[in-house]
């Protein structure tokens, strides 16, 4: 692995399908879990969904290799065997690198929401930044003449509100409304 690929953050997307007598138990076992990750170095957040019995927990490492430092822990393998016998398919893990999820569940499109649902939503979250960022930039740019040009206040604005999509909203959004962007 590159050292390159080494420090670009990870999100680790894990799948369980628990047993209908069991979950409860596994429900404990995942609270333990998601608190173990929390206190290992690099961790950056985890979000878990249910959906019935389905649980999908979304891992956020700093590096692959704070992420593998979790998954190759006795705490986390103390835990899974723990949580093995609740479970009715094992662990289904997926890797994805230095990105943020929006929308797509990339093994299973027929649960991705619809277009316009997604379209909805991102109207919502772009629609105020673009109101309100120029506006926040606007005092730099009176002060910093050469910065109030077209192209660099279109590029300095253009990248604050990627930015606060991509790592801010975006991904709270898609909480916020899960229910109504996954309801068919």
């Amino acid at each position: 692995m590159s050292q390159s690929t080494q420090q670009e953050s990870v999100t680790l997307i894990i799948r369980h399908r628990a047993r209908p007598e069991s979950v409860a138990a596994y429900e404990a076992i995942l609270r333990e879990l998601t608190r173990a990750a929390s206190e290992f170095p690099g961790h950056l957040g985890v979000d878990v969904m249910r959906q019935g019995d389905h649980f999908t927990s979304v891992l956020r490492f700093a590096s692959a290799n704070e992420l593998q430092a979790w998954l190759d822990s006795p705490q986390r393998r103390e835990l899974i065997e723990r949580a093995d016998p609740h479970l009715i398919d094992g662990e289904q893990k997926e890797l994805h690198r230095a990105h943020e999820f929006w929308f797509t569940a990339p093994d299973n499109p027929q649960k991705q929401p619809p277009r316009w649902k997604q379209a909805a939503i991102s109207y919502l979250v772009i629609l105020p930044l673009v109101m309100l960022v120029p506006q926040l930039w606007r005092p730099l740019f009176t002060q910093v003449p050469l910065l109030g040009g077209f192209v660099p206040a279109n590029m300095l604005i253009v990248a604050t509100i990627v930015l606060l999509v991509v790592y801010v909203f975006m991904p709270r959004a898609t909480r916020l409304f899960s229910a109504w962007l996954n309801a068919r």
